[in-house]
């Protein structure tokens, strides 16, 4: 009987000979340079990032018909403060709700099934919306595009990460992140385009705002009809029992045979973690596995699972704390306010600010595609502590400019542009860093029995803080001024601190090695039932001959 220390020295040798054989065999390195040898994954992650596309563009669109003559005179109430931050707020409280189903179905029916669920809310949020005859309309389609765009958030980061290989598994995660950028850039020029149907005066055309929502409903269309010609994540297939559909899926996605070594290797890692953590939760919850148990209530108790360990709970506090600093570095009241933000800041005219929104769009889009590069060659943590130092220099910056000038922003217009600039260089360091970064580990922390969960509660935590900030922040720049941005500024300093401190780098690692990144499986009994099933499943087998294979061809030289 093996002790616990030779347990855990065998789980880990595993683990490492299988990470560093597949370094071997990729020959592909990371990043960008990984992508032509991986064009299938890319392009399948590619279309299911329209989900990002619309979970961007709903930020971008309702800011710019708040700032627009038709819609104030179509719906004359939405010049006030409250109810401009209402109708930014229900559209998160759909998000909620829409971020905490998508673990359940995702894990019940699929994940492209969850993704085309969402779609199909946001097509009908879209055109509710675009059809709006009163507040009872516009309230209703923000909630149902909220629980869209709030499915697709908890669902599609998720499901690129289980399509990916390690070596450039954050580059398809960012690419989720590039697809909320230029949904961001496309509401904000769009909305900067139709303000001029019809002039920007009195005889502005209703279509002025109608336009950017019917545009919306689009791609939700593209992507509901996608859905059924994306594979299934090979993760849920093994999950399910499906292993020869996850071989063959494997086999698509890398375009290698089904009997190559890398392909064996990366099965066998997935099948042996789906095992462990089957037995596992049988063991804890024996009732819960029986046959005939409602898999609704099966999953539902499931969640306990991100709770009952050290383990477990250190995950699911980082993925929750880590949506917390994302949002409260302030990026969403930048976003969705961005052309109120402007006008504060000294841009009076509508023309202008949407003009500087529009740039925001930009340079979000621009940072976002150096993200994809950087990522996974430099790494989670330095990638965020980077971003979050820019961010935070940025906001006590525009916090110091606009408490000396704030009073008489027109004598003072070169302050208020040189706030502006911060601004966009804020947007720049969120885009490269903290954004993709953020949904890149909620994605890739959790083990494959909670992995949805886990990141739909890490999704939900986002959605949460956001309904906060959207609904904060305009009495806040109100009646605290620069002391709001000084605030983000703090906050920036704390999320610097955090992941310094508590979060481990996953660059480069399997989601099936993050166990051995947070050092887990301290059981002796589940570092033997884990040993076991790796000679269960054959790894270990595997391994050791490719040991002995590597070992007589070096020793035969």
């Amino acid at each position: 009987m093996l002790d616990s220390n030779s347990l855990t020295n065998h789980v880990q040798l595993a683990q490492g000979a299988a990470a560093q054989r597949r370094a071997e065999l990729s020959h592909s390195g990371a990043g960008l340079r990984a992508l032509f040898k991986n064009k299938k994954a890319v392009a399948v992650a590619s279309f299911a990032s329209l989900g990002g596309f619309l979970y961007g563009y709903q930020q971008g669109v309702l800011g710019g018909s708040f700032t627009k003559v038709s819609f104030q005179a179509k719906f004359p109430k939405t010049t006030e403060a409250e109810v401009q931050s209402l109708l930014t707020a229900i559209l998160q409280v759909g998000g909620y709700v829409g971020s905490l189903t998508a673990g359940l179905f995702g894990e019940v029916y699929s994940r492209k099934h969850t993704i085309l669920s969402g779609a199909l809310w946001v097509i009908l949020g879209s055109f509710l919306c675009a059809g709006a005859k009163d507040l009872a309309f516009l309230y209703s389609g923000r909630f149902f595009t909220g629980i869209g765009v709030g499915t697709l958030a908890g669902i599609g980061f998720l499901y690129n990460a289980e399509l990916a290989p390690p070596e450039f598994r954050g580059l398809l995660v960012a690419m989720q992140q590039l697809g909320v950028t230029l949904g961001i850039m496309m509401a904000y020029w769009i909305g900067y385009g139709t303000n001029f149907l019809g002039g920007t005066g009195s005889g502005q055309r209703d279509l002025a705002w109608q336009l950017p929502w019917i545009i919306q409903g689009i791609p939700a269309i593209v992507l509901a009809v996608g859905t059924f010609f994306m594979p299934y994540s090979p993760r849920l297939l093994v999950n399910k029992g499906r292993y020869a559909q996850a071989i063959d899926t494997l086999s698509y996605l890398r375009n290698l045979p089904k009997d190559h070594e890398l392909i064996q290797i990366e099965f066998l890692e997935i099948k042996a973690e789906a095992i462990f953590d089957h037995r596992i939760l049988e063991k804890r919850y024996p009732q819960l596995v029986k046959e005939g148990t409602n898999i609704w209530v099966r999953e539902c108790i499931g969640y306990a699972n991100l709770f009952r360990s050290r383990d477990s709970f250190r995950r699911t506090a980082i993925a929750g704390i880590i949506m917390f600093f994302q949002q409260w570095t302030g990026i969403d009241s930048i976003v969705y306010y961005a052309p109120f933000i402007f006008q504060d800041l000294g841009l009076s005219s509508s023309s202008v600010s949407l003009l500087a929104t529009g740039v925001v769009g930009v340079i979000m889009v621009l940072a976002s595609m150096l993200s994809m590069i950087l990522i996974d060659n430099l790494g989670r943590k330095p990638l965020w502590i980077a971003s979050c130092t820019g961010m935070g220099l940025s906001m006590l910056i525009v916090g110091i400019i606009t408490a000396k000038f704030s009073s008489d922003w027109p004598a003072h217009a070169a302050g208020g542009w040189a706030a502006v600039v911060f601004v966009w260089i804020y947007i720049a360091n969120f885009a490269y860093g903290a954004g993709p970064v953020s949904w890149t580990l909620i994605s890739e922390i959790f083990p494959l029995s909670t992995r949805t969960k886990g990141t739909a509660i890490g999704a939900t935590s986002n959605w949460a803080n956001t309904i906060v900030v959207a609904y904060s922040v305009p009495p806040m720049i109100k009646h605290i001024g620069f002391g709001t941005y000084i605030l983000f500024a703090a906050i920036n300093v704390l999320s610097i601190i955090f992941m310094y401190f508590f979060v481990p780098e996953t660059k480069g690692k399997t989601l099936e090695e993050m166990d051995l990144v947070f050092g887990s499986h301290t059981s002796s009994d589940e570092m033997a039932l884990l040993a076991d099933i790796q000679k269960e499943v054959g790894l270990t087998y595997l391994l050791e001959s490719v040991l002995n294979e590597k070992q007589n061809t070096y020793g035969g030289e």
